[in-house]
């Protein structure tokens, strides 16, 4: 019988005490056992519009717009290798690049991002759609896994079919970067941005590939290429309509040399130069024709 008395107590207790909370009015304080490991995102409500970038340079909308894209950011960290992350290097150089442009006058710089914030990949061509921009410059680091051999830039244009296996390799990496935890954030199909390539993209992708060579031409001595330096692929972030844009891979991580120069003010301050310099030579060639 006192078996049974101790086993109603232990079922009894609880509620009992329960009870009496209840009736004198109090609270028990519950421990939060693991949530503050909860991410909480706050969302823009339906229709608000996204804030778009600053617009640096002369307040005259006549003068043209170049808005630059540092590749990847936030929990992307692109390529890693060493204490080189490419998120950080191709923005040290965006920056650079901008401050150049801005220094010699004359033309209106943004930056789709100007810290180590998270864009997802269709963000960045529709902030130059939606400034009406006049050219589009991706930045991005390249990587040759455990090999230090691969060394050089390389400037890609858009097309549907990728120009080499490698390419095609690349724009595959590239175009899966809006995948987060396996979770596609992206919000189109494949068969719908393949028919806004075909219907958008005709008129730019000549334009697109004569900066590409301008780049090449101007940075001839100034910086290393690769020698399949002219690329195409079919790489999501080049898909804004109706402007110029190409995806300038500034070099490879994986190779010290690159890396070194890279990351140094040396050459950042001779990549901002002779990008500066290839800017400013397309949008004259525009401007004449």
């Amino acid at each position: 019988m006192g078996r049974f008395f101790q086993i109603l107590a232990i079922f009894l207790l609880p509620v009992v005490i329960v009870g009496g909370v209840y009736v004198l009015g109090l609270t028990i304080p519950v421990p939060h056992l693991g949530r503050d490991y909860v991410i909480s995102l706050v969302l823009p409500k339906a229709g608000q519009p996204v804030d778009l970038p600053t617009i640096y340079g002369p307040p005259d909308n006549s003068r043209p717009l170049v808005v630059i894209d540092a590749g990847h950011g936030g929990k992307d960290p692109g390529t890693v290798s060493g204490d080189r992350y490419e998120k950080d290097v191709v923005l040290e150089l965006a920056l650079a690049l901008k401050d150049r442009l801005i220094e010699e006058g004359g033309i209106r710089v943004a930056l789709t991002r100007e810290d180590d914030t998270f864009l997802v990949l269709q963000e960045r061509p529709e902030i130059a759609r939606r400034l009406n921009a006049d050219l589009f410059i991706s930045l991005h680091a390249d990587s040759a896994g455990d090999s230090e051999s691969a060394f050089g830039a390389s400037v890609y244009t858009l097309s549907r079919e990728a120009s080499s296996e490698a390419a095609a390799r690349f724009a595959n990496r590239e175009n899966n970067a809006d995948l987060l935890n396996g979770v596609v954030v992206r919000n189109q199909s494949d068969p719908v941005n393949d028919i806004l390539v075909e219907l958008s993209q005709r008129r730019v992708q000549e334009t697109s590939r004569e900066f590409g060579e301008l780049i090449e031409r101007e940075g001839k001595g100034r910086h290393r290429f690769h020698s399949q330096t002219q690329r195409s692929a079919a790489l999501a972030v080049l898909r804004a309509p109706d402007v110029p844009a190409v995806l300038f891979e500034v070099g490879f991580l994986t190779n010290p040399d690159d890396a070194a120069r890279l990351s140094s003010d040396e050459g950042r301050e001779e990549f901002a130069g002779f990008l500066a310099r290839a800017i400013r030579v397309f949008f004259a060639r525009q401007s004449v024709g």
